[in-house]
C-alpha cells in the first residue's frame, strides 16, 4: 500500500497540470475532480491503516542521494493520516468558497501536495522541501488574488517563514554533520540520550525552534499572520488556517520534542510561558479587532495555544502520570482536527458576507437574521464550535487538554483558561452585531445561502457535530500513536 502515499502527493501536481492547459471556465471543475480522487487515495489509506500498531505503517523507503544521506522515506502513522484526512476536506471546501482562475486552482493544487509530502515524508531532505514548496504558492495566492494590502502582507510571510526555515536547516545540517543522518526515527532515538553536546545543542534546538513556532505560530513570532490571512483571498485563508498552520504544530511532534526531550524540560516553563501568552493576547488582540477576518485570524493564535500547552505539559513536566499525557496529547490531536475544520468554516462565513455586502467590520451589519436567517444559524453553528460548546467538536479537544495539562501544569492552565472566557466574549459580540438589532442599510438585499453554498458547508457542519457526539471514530486513528508517543516524552 506504500504506493498510494506516492499517489498522494503526485496526483494534485498532475491536477496543476491539466488546470494549467483546461479551458478557463473548466478550472474549478478540473481542480475539484483531483481532489475527488485524492480523497479516495486518503481514504483508501484510513482503510488500510491498522490503529493498533503505534509505528509507521504503507513504508516506502528508497536511496535518493547517499552522499547527504538524503532517502525518499515515506510513511504514516496516526497523526500523519489524521492530517492526510483534513488535507483532504479542507481543499476542495477553499475550491468552492470562491470562483478563480486557473492560475488559483493550480497553486492551490500545488499546496496540497507539498502538505501531502510534509506529513507523510520520514526524512528531513524529502521533508524540509515539501516544507519549503508549500511557501511558494501561499507566498504567490496572497500577492496575486489578495486584499488591499496584500503586498506588504505577502512581503511579511515571505520574510518571517523563509527566515524560520534558514535557521532550521542549519541546525539540522549541525545535527548532520554530528550524528551522520537525516532519519528522523534515527535522531530520535539518539534523542533520548542527548543528540547533541555542549552549547551547540542549544544553537541547534533553536534553530528548529524558531522555524516552527514561526509557522504555528507561537508568540511573539505570529505578527506575520493576521495580516496575510486579512489581506488573502477567502479560500487561500482557509488553506492557511485549515491546514498550513498545523505544519509548525506537527514539527514540533515529529522533530522537536523527540530530538530535544532534556532540552525541553531545561527551558519548559518558558515555552509553557509562551503558549499561555498566545492563548491570552490573541484572545485580547481578536477582542479589539472591528475587522471578522482579523478577528478569526487572532482566534486562530488562540486556539493553536491551546495545541502547545498540551505538548509543552507533557515534554516539560519531570514526573508524567500515563493517563494524563495521554489526555493532553489525545486533545492536541482532536484539536489540531477540529480547529482545522472549524477555523476554516468560519472564514468561508467571513468570505461569503463580504461577497455579498462588499464589507467585513462588525460595524458593517446588523439585524442579519432578519434576511438571511440559514446563514446566521450555521455561523452560529461554527462559532459556538469554535468557542468549545459541549456537543460540537471543539469542546473534546479543549476538554481533554485541560484535563491532561491542569495536572501536570495547574498554573499555566489556570490562566489559559481565561482564554476560553474572553473567546466567548469575543464571540458573543460578534454575533450580537452581526445578527441582532434593526436591519442595517447595507445588509437590506443581502441574500440567504444559495442551494450550492448549503450543500457546501453541511459536510462540514455535520462533521462539528459528528466529532462532538462521538469522537471515537476519529481518536480511534491516534490512539496507539498517543499512547507511543506519550512513553517516549514521558
Amino acid at each position: 500500500m506504500a504506493h498510494l502515499i506516492a499517489g498522494l502527493i503526485f496526483l494534485p501536481i498532475l491536477g496543476a497540470l491539466f488546470v494549467s492547459v483546461a479551458p478557463r471556465h473548466y478550472a474549478r471543475a478540473v481542480a475539484l475532480g483531483s481532489n475527488l480522487f485524492t480523497a479516495l487515495f486518503a481514504l483508501m489509506l484510513w482503510a488500510h491503516f491498522d490503529p493498533t500498531t503505534p509505528g509507521l505503517q504503507m513504508v516506502a523507503r528508497h536511496v535518493w542521494i547517499p552522499a547527504i544521506g538524503a532517502e525518499l522515506h515515506f510513511g504514516i502513522d496516526g497523526l500523519s493520516l489524521l492530517l492526510v484526512l483534513l488535507t483532504s476536506l479542507v481543499f476542495p471546501f477553499a475550491l468552492l468558497a470562491q470562483r478563480m482562475d486557473r492560475g488559483f486552482c493550480a497553486l492551490m493544487l500545488v499546496m496540497q501536495a507539498s502538505l501531502y509530502g510534509v506529513f507523510t515524508a520520514q526524512n528531513f531532505i524529502p521533508w524540509f522541501l515539501f516544507y519549503e514548496m508549500s511557501l511558494i504558492p501561499g507566498f504567490l495566492l496572497i500577492k496575486l488574488w489578495g486584499g488591499a494590502k496584500r503586498d506588504r502582507a505577502a512581503t511579511k510571510f515571505f520574510l518571517y517563514t523563509f527566515l524560520g526555515s534558514v535557521a532550521m536547516l542549519l541546525s539540522f545540517l549541525g545535527i548532520y554533520f554530528v550524528r551522520g543522518t537525516f532519519d528522523f526515527a534515527e535522531l530520535a532515538s539518539l534523542g533520548k540520550h542527548g543528540l547533541l553536546q555542549g552549547n551547540i545543542r542549544w544553537l541547534a534546538f533553536a534553530g528548529i525552534f524558531l522555524g516552527l513556532a514561526v509557522k504555528v505560530p507561537l508568540f511573539p513570532f505570529h505578527t506575520w499572520l493576521p495580516d496575510a490571512y486579512e489581506a488573502a483571498p477567502t479560500g487561500a485563508s482557509m488553506v492557511l488556517t485549515g491546514t498550513l498552520s498545523k505544519m509548525g504544530v506537527y514539527g514540533f511532534i515529529r522533530l522537536l520534542l523527540p530530538l530535544f526531550p532534556n532540552e525541553i524540560k531545561v527551558v519548559g516553563s518558558w515555552l509553557l510561558g509562551l503558549a499561555v501568552a498566545s492563548i491570552i493576547f490573541a484572545s485580547l488582540a481578536a477582542w479589539a479587532q472591528r475587522d471578522l477576518k482579523r478577528m478569526v485570524a487572532y482566534l486562530s493564535i488562540n486556539h493553536l495555544g491551546y495545541c502547545m500547552l498540551g505538548l509543552f505539559a507533557v515534554s516539560a513536566s519531570s514526573t508524567v502520570p500515563p493517563n494524563e499525557a495521554q489526555a493532553a496529547l489525545s486533545g492536541v490531536f482532536l484539536q489540531i482536527l477540529n480547529h482545522g475544520i472549524t477555523a476554516a468554516a468560519l472564514f468561508y462565513f467571513v468570505g461569503l458576507l463580504e461577497q455579498r455586502c462588499g464589507r467585513r467590520g462588525l460595524n458593517d451589519f446588523g439585524g442579519l437574521m432578519q434576511r438571511t436567517p440559514l446563514l446566521c444559524a450555521w455561523m452560529s453553528v461554527a462559532m459556538f464550535s469554535s468557542l468549545g460548546l459541549p456537543g460540537l467538536n471543539g469542546f473534546v479537544g479543549e476538554f481533554l487538554i485541560f484535563k491532561g495539562s491542569f495536572a501536570l501544569v495547574a498554573g499555566y492552565s489556570a490562566v489559559a483558561v481565561l482564554g476560553l472566557l474572553i473567546t466567548a466574549i469575543v464571540f458573543m459580540r460578534a454575533m450580537q452585531a452581526l445578527f441582532s438589532g434593526p436591519l442595517s442599510e447595507s445588509c437590506g438585499s443581502t441574500p440567504d445561502l444559495s442551494l450550492v453554498e448549503r450543500w457546501t458547508v453541511l459536510p462540514v457542519t455535520l462533521l462539528m457535530f459528528a466529532i462532538g457526539i462521538a469522537p471515537q471514530f476519529v481518536t480511534t486513528i491516534f490512539n496507539s500513536t498517543v499512547t507511543h508517543l506519550a512513553q517516549v516524552l514521558g
